[in-house]
């Protein structure tokens, strides 16, 4: 197995990264791509040529500053189909969780690490 195979980014480093902006949880393209393992420049290269994937109908991507793009959840979600690689597969799986351990945070009341491990069912 390689060593992008044996990449595990702690949820916790992912969180430090995620902003309220505009009432949006987002990460800035800066901070996906050292998560990435790329340049800056490259993962909106990427985008742009995939702008289909990242339609302005929905706020899957907000354009804040010139040079700075910020990425919702969904927007993030996108990019594991646009940077193919192992590594990028599992930067997304780790983003995904670390965006599920805030929203139960919030919901519950309770610290992220508290809730590892559980299950929440809606009855």
């Amino acid at each position: 197995m390689g060593e992008d195979n044996k990449l595990v980014i702690p949820v916790e480093r992912v969180q430090q990264v995620i902003y309220l902006i505009r009432g949006q949880k987002v990460m800035l393209d800066r901070d996906l791509a050292q998560l990435y393992g790329v340049e800056t420049r490259i993962l909106n290269q990427a985008v742009r040529r995939n702008a289909e994937r990242f339609p302005l109908v929905i706020p899957s991507d907000l354009k804040f500053s010139k040079n700075v793009y910020s990425f919702t959840q969904e927007g993030i979600a996108m990019l594991s189909g646009v940077l193919r690689s192992p590594r990028a597969i599992q930067v997304n799986i780790a983003i995904m969780h670390a965006f599920v351990r805030l929203r139960e945070e919030k919901a519950f009341g309770v610290k992220p690490s508290l809730l590892t491990g559980f299950r929440f069912q809606r009855f």
